[in-house]
């Protein structure tokens, strides 16, 4: 999605920086519409030191979905708070799974870096196509039988 903000991922999009007034109006909405989305906790002000509310550029782009789910496809703002949670869910999953793959790739590459140490890995190893339940019963020669 391209709005010409920061990118998602920098320092700058999650820094809560941007005054009421300003996030308000990069977002298309009255302060007072923004200020009712926060009570209703579909975005979350951080707070100024003399306790104004602050938002990120991603609480813009946030603010700009709830319109367009409001207003263009008419959803009320309790099922937009419901999609929002929803959609926050899936990237937190998403996220994870990334993790996830990464740490297994991680394995997966110490594996193959332990089999090369070893000179021939599973060499002491027979391979056989179905367990046996023969009993192999093995004695010593004593000496040289004639």
């Amino acid at each position: 999605m391209s709005d010409g903000f920061v990118g998602a991922g920098e320092p700058a999009y999650e820094a809560k920086v941007l005054m009421i007034s300003v996030a308000a109006r990069m977002a298309g909405m009255h302060p007072q519409t923004l200020r009712q989305y926060d009570r209703l906790g579909l975005v979350q002000a951080g707070r100024a030191a003399g306790g104004g509310r602050r938002y990120s550029v991603r609480d813009v782009v946030l603010l700009r979905e709830v319109q367009r789910l409001s207003q263009d496809d008419g959803i009320n703002l309790a099922g937009v708070k419901r999609i929002i949670g929803l959609e926050q869910l899936v990237e937190q999953a998403q996220q994870r799974v990334a993790r996830l793959e990464a740490e297994l790739d991680a394995a997966y590459r110490r594996i193959a870096e332990l089999e090369a140490v070893v000179r021939f890995p599973g060499s002491d190893l027979v391979p056989t196509s179905r367990a046996s339940t023969a009993l192999v019963v093995w004695r010593p020669r004593r000496g040289p039988e004639r």
